[in-house]
């Protein structure tokens, strides 16, 4: 049986704003986006699928026609952080993770499975 529960991943203050980190997530990486200087949050896998490598957490985070996006450092590909979806081809998707501050926190949601 799954369950989801809310995990501590770091400080807000420790992601500079416009900035991404990455983070494990029982034994996915995650990359957590600071979009702008305010507590706006979003978290999506750190794979990039097109460059095909861990590396979303070190892309640049902006916005492409009002979206928050982060644009991969290997071959530029943008992915709206709201949805994973790749704003540069419709048919590329990459996961993403709710996440948000609580108490200068910042936390994402997971499934543990019970035994």
């Amino acid at each position: 049986m799954a369950s989801t529960q809310w995990t501590d991943i770091c400080a807000l203050e420790d992601i500079l704003p416009d900035t991404g980190v990455c983070a494990l997530l029982g034994k996915r990486q995650v990359a957590i986006f600071r979009f702008g200087s305010g507590s706006d949050v979003y978290a999506l896998s750190n794979f990039d699928p097109i460059g095909k490598a861990f590396v979303l957490a070190r892309g640049i985070v902006g916005d492409k026609a009002g979206i928050p996006k982060v644009a991969s450092p290997l071959f530029k590909q943008n992915f709206d952080l709201r949805t994973g979806q790749c704003l540069d081809d419709p048919e590329i998707c990459v996961p993403r993770f709710e996440a948000r501050v609580r108490g200068g926190r910042v936390e994402l949601l997971c499934e543990s499975s019970a035994a």
